[in-house]
């Protein structure tokens, strides 16, 4: 299902979800230059002023659209992930829950991986990356000790994870494959993964 911030008007105390909610519909719809603190303000029936209590410039509002990205891909890997599984069942949940998430928010998500590495990204920034990915580093680390997986360094590993993952949102946003086939074919990426190309 397809996340929508509620649209619905602003009232006193709410001021910076209603910013939120609004630039991320316009990220959605028209992308991140189309952003605009004094567009928000309009929208959201404030003064243009009014925004600067909240974030101080553009970059600002696109670093808290980033970090609450990275909050809401948080909570879905989280729901998605079961510590007791074997280790294929488990990424396989996992991977559906990250391209799940990709799929419903594509242009939430490139900005995310874009503000994490601005030098203005905060130490708030670093600790959500840490959750999403460090969840799968640990998920893989895990897997090493129960001797599920080679040896090696965890973070090589996660990167080939991630980035078979990540190709196939991408693969999404091209066009290349459907958000059905994607999710569909999560099972047989993870299998290859954890068990190569090779005949056996």
């Amino acid at each position: 299902m397809v996340f929508m911030p509620e649209s619905r008007p602003y009232h006193h105390g709410d001021l910076r979800a209603a910013l939120l909610a609004a630039a991320e519909r316009t990220l959605r719809e028209k992308g991140t230059a189309a952003l605009s603190l004094r567009e928000l303000a309009r929208e959201v029936g404030v003064s243009h002023a009014a925004p600067g209590r909240h974030f101080k410039d553009k970059q600002t509002l696109l670093n808290a659209l980033a970090l609450a990205g990275y909050e809401r891909l948080a909570q879905s890997l989280s729901a998605a992930d079961d510590p007791a599984l074997p280790l294929e069942p488990r990424l396989t949940s996992l991977g559906r829950a990250y391209l799940g998430f990709a799929v419903d928010n594509a242009a939430l998500l490139e900005l995310m991986y874009a503000r994490k590495h601005e030098p203005d990204a905060s130490e708030q920034m670093a600790a959500a990356v840490e959750e999403t990915v460090g969840s799968l580093v640990q998920v893989l680390a895990d897997a090493q000790r129960r001797g599920e997986i080679i040896d090696g360094d965890v973070e090589e590993l996660n990167l080939v994870t991630g980035a078979a993952l990540h190709g196939m949102s991408a693969f999404i946003s091209a066009g290349w494959l459907t958000p059905e086939a994607a999710l569909a074919g999560v099972e047989g990426l993870v299998h290859h993964l954890l068990h190569g190309l090779k005949p056996r």
